[in-house]
C-alpha cells in the first residue's frame, strides 16, 4: 500500500537584526527596549556586531544634538547605505533624534535608506520589520551594558526653555512614567543581575509634576532603594532652577542612594545665563552648589559647561574659569556651543570663532585636570567600596560610588595580585592617582 507524501512547508528565518547606538544613555536605552521588542518576536538580535551579513537588516539610533554628533550620525548612515549598495547588508533603518528632526531632508539627500522613524517610532519601526509591538514586554529590556548596572529611564522629553537646545523639538515635552511601571522594571532588573540604576532623563527633577501635580523624585527613589538587590542608585541630568532639596534628604536616609549628583550647569555669568533661558543667576547657582554640598557632605558633583555660547566675551569665559577654580566640582565636561536651528539661540548671532570655543574649552578642562589630580592625591591610603565593571589587560576597572560609567574616574586594581569578580563589589585601597584614574589593591 503506498502512502502519500507530505510536503512540509519551508520554515522562514527571520533576518538578524544589528542595533547601531549613538549618542547619550537615553540612546543606549531606547536601543535596549527596541532589541527586547524584537528578540519577544524571536528575531535574532545583536548590538553593533563587528561582522554583518548579507541579509542583515541594520537599525542606526542616531543622535541630533550638537554638529559633531550629527556629522557622526550622518557618517554611519552612509557607512552602511553603501553596504547595502554593495550588497553586503539587507536593509538600512534610521530612528532616533537625527531622524525625527531631519526626516526631509536626509531622506532627499540619501537614497539608500530604506526606512526612517522618529524618537516616537517604536511601534512602527517594529512593524517595518515584520514585528508586533508586545505590550506585555513593557520594562523589559536586552541590555547593551554589562548586567550589573542599566540606565534607567523615568521620563521622556524637556519642558525646559533653554536657548541653546533642541532637545524638546526632538523628544517633545517632559512625560513622566509611573512610578509603579518603574519599581517593577527595577524589579526585573535586579532579578536579572542589575546591582546599579542610573536614573537618566532630560531633566530628572522635573519628575512627577505630570502625573502627580508635583516633584516626586523623592518619592520615587525611596520606592527603588527598597527593591532587593539593588545596591547602587545614581542620579544623572538634575536641573539647577527649581531644584527639589529634598532629594537630599533621601540620599542622606539611604545607603544604596549614591552620594553623587550630575548637575548640568553650563555657565556662571549672569549674561549668559540670562541669554540661555536657564532660570537662574550666578549667586542662585553659587548657593545651590553650596546648600547641596553642606546637606551632604562628600557628595561627588558632576557638571557640563558651555563655551562660546553667542556673545560670551572674553570677561564672560574668565569668570567662569575663576569660578570652575574655585568651586572644584569633583567631575566635569566642557562643550563648545553649536548653532542649532529651530531653537531659540539660533536668532543670535554666532560670533565666537571656533578655535576660540575651542581653546576655551581646553582651558576650562586644563583647570579641571588639576582639580582632578589634587582630588585623587587626597584619597591615596583611603579605602573605597568599587564596582568592578570588566577586566582590561592586566587589571580589572571598576568605580566607587562617585564615579558614573564611560564620563567619570575609574579604579584599575592589578590582576596579577588580586582576583576580583566581574559585577561585585570589593574594597579597594587606593595607593597611588593619577588625574582621572585611581589605583589599589583588594583589602578583606
Amino acid at each position: 500500500m503506498k502512502t502519500k507524501s507530505v510536503s512540509r512547508p519551508e520554515i522562514q528565518t527571520k533576518p538578524r537584526v544589528n542595533v547601531v547606538t549613538l549618542g547619550c544613555s537615553k540612546n543606549v536605552y531606547d536601543s535596549e527596549v527596541l532589541m527586547g521588542q524584537l528578540k519577544g518576536n524571536s528575531f535574532d538580535v545583536v548590538h553593533e556586531a563587528e561582522r554583518v551579513a548579507s541579509d542583515d537588516i541594520i537599525v542606526i539610533n542616531t543622535c541630533g544634538f550638537i554638529d559633531n554628533a550629527k556629522q557622526e550620525s550622518i557618517d554611519t548612515i552612509l557607512q552602511y547605505s553603501e553596504l547595502k549598495e554593495q550588497g553586503k547588508v539587507g536593509k538600512v533603518i534610521v530612528t532616533g533624534c537625527l531622524s525625527e528632526r531631519y526626516k526631509p531632508e536626509l531622506e532627499a539627500e540619501i537614497a539608500n535608506v530604506d526606512s526612517w522613524f522618529g524618537t516616537n517610532d517604536l511601534q512602527n519601526l517594529l512593524s517595518s520589520v515584520g514585528a508586533n509591538y508586545k505590550h506585555e514586554l513593557i520594562g523589559e529590556r536586552l541590555l547593551t551594558t554589562p548586567k550589573h548596572f542599566a540606565y534607567f529611564k523615568i521620563a521622556e522629553g524637556c519642558n525646559r526653555p533653554c536657548s541653546f537646545c533642541a532637545i524638546p523639538l526632538m523628544r517633545g515635552k517632559h512625560l513622566s512614567t509611573p512610578m509603579e511601571q518603574l519599581v517593577k522594571d527595577a524589579q526585573a532588573l535586579a532579578k536579572n543581575g542589575a546591582k546599579e540604576l542610573i536614573l537618566i532623563a532630560q531633566d530628572l527633577t522635573y519628575y512627577g509634576l505630570d502625573l502627580y501635580g508635583k516633584r516626586n523624585l523623592d518619592e520615587l527613589l525611596r520606592r527603588l532603594s527598597d527593591v532587593n538587590g539593588i545596591e547602587w542608585i545614581r542620579l544623572q541630568y538634575a536641573y539647577p532652577s527649581g531644584f527639589p532639596m529634598e532629594i537630599l534628604d533621601v540620599m542622606n536616609e539611604r545607603e544604596n542612594i549614591c552620594k553623587y549628583m550630575d548637575m548640568p550647569l553650563q555657565h556662571i555669568s549672569d549674561n549668559m545665563l540670562r541669554s540661555m533661558r536657564r532660570g537662574t543667576t550666578k549667586q542662585k547657582t553659587i548657593d545651590l552648589v553650596n546648600q547641596i554640598r553642606n546637606k551632604v557632605p562628600g557628595i561627588a558633583m558632576r557638571t557640563t559647561l558651555i563655551t562660546g555660547y553667542p556673545g560670551e566675551t572674553e570677561q564672560d569665559f574668565e569668570e567662569m574659569a575663576e569660578w570652575v577654580e574655585e568651586t572644584k566640582f569633583d567631575r566635569l565636561g566642557c562643550f563648545t556651543y553649536s548653532h542649532e536651528e529651530k531653537t531659540h539661540a539660533y536668532s543670535l548671532v554666532d560670533d565666537v570663532p571656533e578655535e576660540v570655543k575651542q581653546d576655551r574649552a581646553d582651558a576650562i578642562m586644563e583647570i579641571q585636570q588639576g582639580i582632578s589630580f589634587d582630588k585623587n592625591q587626597e584619597k591615596i591610603g583611603r579605602t573605597f567600596k568599587v564596582l568592578v565593571d570588566k577586566k582590561d589587560g592586566d587589571y580589572f576597572v571598576g568605580r566607587t560610588e562617585f564615579d558614573s560609567p564611560e564620563v567619570d574616574n575609574e579604579v584599575l586594581i592589578d590582576a596579577s595580585q588580586d582576583y576580583a569578580t566581574i559585577g561585585g563589589y570589593v574594597n579597594v585601597q587606593v595607593d597611588t592617582a593619577e588625574d582621572f584614574d585611581l589605583y589599589g589593591h583588594i583589602v578583606k
